[in-house]
C-alpha cells in the first residue's frame, strides 16, 4: 500500500500531469506531419507508454505481480474511448468546439459522478476553456456525440482511479488495455523521426502524466483534479505561441485569465 501524498504535493503531482498533457498536442501535430493518421497515434500513444512503465517495473525490481482486474480493463477502455471520441469529432465539429466539449463537459460529469458539489470555480473555469479555444465549428450531432464519449472516456478513467493503491501499475494495465482496444488502428510509422515522436509521446505525455494524476487522485478530490487539469490547452496555446509563431487573440487571451484564475480558485476545495 503507497502512503498518501500531501494535498499540496498532490496539486503540484496534478499540475505537473497537466503541464506534460500540454505538450501531447503538438507531438501529435509532429506526428501527423510524418504521416501517422490520429488513431495511429493514439494507438502508438498507449502502446509506448505501457512499455516505458513496463522498463519502469522492471529496473525497479518489484516482484509483485501483475493482477488484471475490472477496473484496469475499464481503465484501458476509458483510455481508448477518450481518444477515438476525440479524434472522431475533431473532422466533424472542428478541434475548438471538440475541445471545449470532451475537455468542459470532463469536470461536470466527474463532478456529479463523485456526488461533489458543481462549484463557481468549475463553471468560470469552463467558461475560460470556451474562450481560450473560441474558434469557427461545423454542427454535426454525430462529432457532438464524439466529443461527450471522449469525456465520458476521460471521466471514468478519473472516477476509477481516484483511490488506486498503485497508480504506475495501474497506469501501465490500463494502457496495455487500451493499446489492446486500438490495435486494429495501428500503422508503422515511416521515419526514425516518427519513433523518437512516439517514444517521447508515450513517455512524458502519456505515461508520465497519466501515473502523476493517478498519484494526485489519491488525495485530491476528483473535481479539483480536474479542474487543474484543464492547464492542458493554456500549455498547449503557449507551447504554439512560443515555438511555432501562433497568434492569439483578444479574446483566447481573457480566457486564458479566467482559466487560470478559476484553477487557482478551485484547488482551495483539496
Amino acid at each position: 500500500m503507497h502512503q498518501r501524498v500531501s494535498s499540496r504535493r498532490a496539486l503540484v503531482l496534478v499540475l505537473l500531469a497537466a503541464i506534460a498533457w500540454g505538450t501531447g498536442g503538438p507531438t501529435g501535430a509532429f506526428l501527423s506531419k510524418a504521416g501517422l493518421t490520429p488513431l495511429a497515434t493514439s494507438f502508438w500513444r498507449l502502446a509506448a507508454a505501457a512499455v516505458w512503465l513496463l522498463a519502469l517495473r522492471l529496473l525497479s525490481r518489484r516482484r509483485k505481480p501483475l493482477n488484471l482486474r475490472p477496473s484496469h480493463a475499464l481503465t484501458g477502455l476509458g483510455l481508448a474511448i477518450c481518444q477515438l471520441g476525440y479524434f472522431t469529432a475533431i473532422p466533424r465539429v472542428g478541434i475548438g468546439i471538440a475541445t471545449v466539449i470532451a475537455l468542459g463537459a470532463a469536470p461536470i460529469m466527474i463532478t456529479l459522478g463523485a456526488r461533489e458539489r458543481l462549484t463557481p470555480a468549475i463553471l468560470a473555469a469552463l467558461a475560460g476553456l470556451a474562450l481560450l479555444t473560441t474558434t469557427a465549428g461545423k454542427a454535426s450531432l454525430t462529432g457532438i456525440a464524439a466529443a461527450l464519449a471522449s469525456a465520458a472516456g476521460y471521466s471514468l478513467t478519473t472516477l476509477l482511479n481516484r483511490n488506486t493503491p498503485d497508480p504506475l501499475t495501474t497506469a501501465l494495465l490500463g494502457f496495455v488495455t487500451g493499446a489492446l482496444l486500438l490495435a486494429p488502428f495501428a500503422a508503422l510509422p515511416t521515419t526514425w523521426t516518427g519513433w523518437l515522436l512516439i517514444a517521447y509521446f508515450g513517455l512524458v505525455p502519456t505515461a508520465l502524466a497519466y501515473t502523476l494524476f493517478y498519484e494526485g487522485l489519491r488525495t485530491l478530490k476528483p473535481s479539483t483534479a480536474s479542474v487543474i487539469a484543464l492547464l492542458e490547452p493554456v500549455v498547449a496555446t503557449a507551447i504554439g505561441v512560443l515555438f511555432f509563431k501562433e497568434h492569439l487573440t483578444v479574446v483566447a487571451l481573457a480566457g486564458a485569465a479566467v482559466l487560470l484564475s478559476a484553477v487557482a480558485a478551485q484547488s482551495r476545495h483539496r
